[in-house]
């Protein structure tokens, strides 16, 4: 484990990202974009992963501005209330902006090979989408991302492979959005959707309420499987 901080692009500050290194170096890196509960554990465990399978993986920080460091779980109502206000706060372009930046401080870490992806979940999966219309990273993957209904204007500044897992009984996204999402997506020939059928929101949370062990897997493998196509 380490630490990678950069510089906010509006010159507002700092902030730092979790980082996980794998065995071997130079690797291609990804930048893991958090869920609302933070840079917590379930965050830093997955980058744990990601650097297991060969990747260098760093969590930003995106609640930053807000508040620095948060790490909630989704266990307490209380928690899932602060969670929620967080992201009621949060700049989704102004985050975009830190992310991009995140990206070019990533791809400068002396351990990568240049190539640079992203994978995001629940809130970190719209990022991931709007990394895919908005910055220069080569592959994008979004988990369950909220809201990509209303970002669908954006598809046709998609230059880079990006995939997308979608819940079929996901709470906080409609059958409508999901029709509207798969429908926009299915001609385009750098973006491929997956849809789990019966899954709810954070399927693939370990731990979470909803987890799918076997959905979780599914998607993970073709995770992985689109990132040695895309990045190496």
């Amino acid at each position: 484990m380490a630490e990678l901080t950069m510089s906010a692009p509006d010159g507002a500050g700092s902030f730092s990202a979790y980082v996980a290194l794998p065995a071997t170096t130079p690797a291609p890196a990804l930048l893991v974009m958090q869920e609302i509960f933070g840079v917590n554990q379930v965050m830093r465990d997955i980058c744990d992963w990601f650097a297991g399978q060969g990747y260098i993986a760093a969590c930003p920080d995106i609640f930053w501005r807000i508040q620095p460091g948060v790490q909630l779980t989704d266990k307490t109502d209380a928690e899932w209330q602060q969670a929620f206000e967080l992201m009621g706060k949060f700049d989704v372009d102004q985050g975009v902006e830190d992310l991009k930046a995140s990206l070019q401080a990533l791809r400068a870490h002396e351990a990568t090979t240049g190539k640079a992806g992203s994978v995001g979940y629940c809130l970190g999966g719209k990022l991931a989408f709007l990394m895919g219309t908005r910055s220069d990273a080569d592959a994008n993957v979004s988990y369950y991302g909220v809201g990509l209904d209303g970002l669908l204007g954006e598809l046709s500044a998609v230059r880079k492979p990006l995939l997308l897992h979608i819940a079929s009984e996901d709470q906080f996204v409609p059958k409508q959005a999901q029709e509207q999402i798969t429908a926009a997506v299915a001609d385009h020939e750098l973006v491929t959707a997956y849809v789990y059928e019966g899954c709810d929101h954070a399927f693939a949370r370990q731990g979470g309420a909803h987890y799918d062990a076997a959905a979780a897997e599914a998607a993970n493998l073709r995770t992985l499987d689109f990132f040695r196509q895309h990045l190496g």
